[in-house]
């Protein structure tokens, strides 16, 4: 394929581009709430806007690629993101970042709809796999890159004088979204034709797989997922700052960092460890290690909890992905159909931090944050009630050392 590279290039700066901009949440998260003068609970309606946005359109978002076509599904996703970038930087007030929010949440949901298939036409099938691993590592990059731009932006010397400093970061992203608009238009973007997997699949389809206990499990383990990760990375920061009186543009901001540079070094590892042991068990391994992480960070002296909140992010790594494929591996058919109801459960993420805020007014973020204990309870039971059809294929360690020095 002619640009190749070039396209191949623009989908990853994509990635980073999602990343950065979802990730920059959690390190605002107490400036927001001493900026706006938030209680826990309103300022849980921050995540809860952007990734609710994420859990009602990625079944529309599927239907969009293959009606319209992966260049016009991006130009509608960025436009999206422009809207809701305006609307924070014009007017900053809790009910507009509210708005705006959620727009920019709509739009990163159609760009993840869309960039994997896109990836796999670009790229070409036989690359995929490859292409699929780099977009994580630039996903990943781009997650510890974003608090420190931030922690770099409020450390700046003008920033005390500065009100509301951190709109800055609206105003960029509104340049941002214009360039890759024009970028979208200008690139020769290949017709991706949707294999069967990808196909979203009509109302009957949809029915039929909700009707089944394990998938409605399946879509409650994404939840609980995506609802730990995000009430780890959206109140770590205060957590640490309010508890323990860590700079929220310090080094809480940097423990924000670590957690995502340490989910995306996990991931390299998972890869490994997938190809040793039976996935249910690296599941269980990860899920009691969090489980551990989690617990000496809130309840452990203040150099314990600020190590342990990012360690916390290198045993979730592994989750999404295991989850998502025994959930996929223990159907035989509609593999398009029930990816979009999995990927609805991306919803927990608006869920579970929302709780864990209007918690904390009442009893205390730490005691709230124990909400994480019950959604990664749930993770760890899925490693033994799943029954998976396919099972991931494991090979002898020795082997795969083997393979890896003949370069197969």
């Amino acid at each position: 394929m002619k640009h190749r590279s070039l396209i191949v290039a623009y989908i990853l700066l994509i990635w980073f581009v999602i990343s950065f901009v979802t990730n920059l949440i959690g390190p605002l998260m107490p400036i927001i709430i001493k900026d706006f003068q938030l209680s826990l609970g309103m300022a849980g309606f921050l995540p809860f806007s952007f990734f609710l946005a994420y859990g009602l359109i990625s079944i529309p978002g599927g239907v969009l690629v293959e009606a319209r076509g992966a260049r016009s599904t991006l130009l509608i996703a960025f436009v999206l993101n422009l809207l809701g970038s305006l609307a924070i930087a014009l007017r900053p007030d809790y009910g507009v970042v509210i708005g705006g929010l959620f727009v920019i949440g709509l739009g990163m949901a159609l760009l993840q709809v869309v960039i994997n298939p896109l990836m796999r036409t670009a790229g070409g099938e036989a690359h995929f796999a490859f292409y699929s691993v780099l977009g994580q590592l630039v996903f990943g990059l781009a997650s510890f890159v974003s608090p420190e731009v931030f922690k770099w932006l409020m450390g700046r010397p003008d920033a005390a004088a500065t009100p509301l400093v951190w709109v800055s970061f609206y105003w960029a992203f509104l340049f941002l979204f214009v360039a890759l608009i024009a970028t979208n238009q200008l690139l020769p973007i290949p017709r991706v034709d949707l294999k069967e997997d990808e196909r979203t699949g009509g109302i009957a389809i949809y029915r039929e797989l909700i009707a089944r206990r394990d998938v409605r499990l399946y879509f409650i383990g994404i939840v609980a997922y995506v609802g730990s990760e995000q009430t780890l990375a959206n109140w770590m920061s205060q957590f640490l700052s309010s508890y323990h009186g860590f700079s929220s543009t310090g080094a809480a901001a940097d423990a924000v960092g670590r957690f995502w540079g340490l989910l995306s070094l996990g991931c390299l590892l998972g890869l490994l460890l997938l190809k040793l042991l039976d996935s249910k068990l690296v599941l269980a391994m990860f899920s009691v290690l969090a489980i551990v992480c989690v617990a000496l960070a809130l309840f452990g002296p203040a150099e314990v909890s600020l190590m342990a909140f990012s360690a916390s992010g290198f045993f979730l790594s592994v989750m999404f992905s295991v989850i998502f494929s025994l959930g996929l591996n223990s159907s035989a058919q509609h593999h398009g159909a029930l990816s979009g109801i999995l990927c609805t459960g991306i919803l927990g993420g608006a869920v579970v931090p929302l709780i864990a805020g209007v918690l904390g007014d009442y009893i205390g973020l730490r005691w709230a944050m124990t909400l994480v204990f019950l959604t990664l309870g749930f993770i760890l039971s899925i490693s033994f009630w799943a029954q998976p059809l396919i099972r991931n294929e494991t090979v002898p360690l020795s082997r795969l050392f083997a393979s890896l020095k003949s370069g197969q």
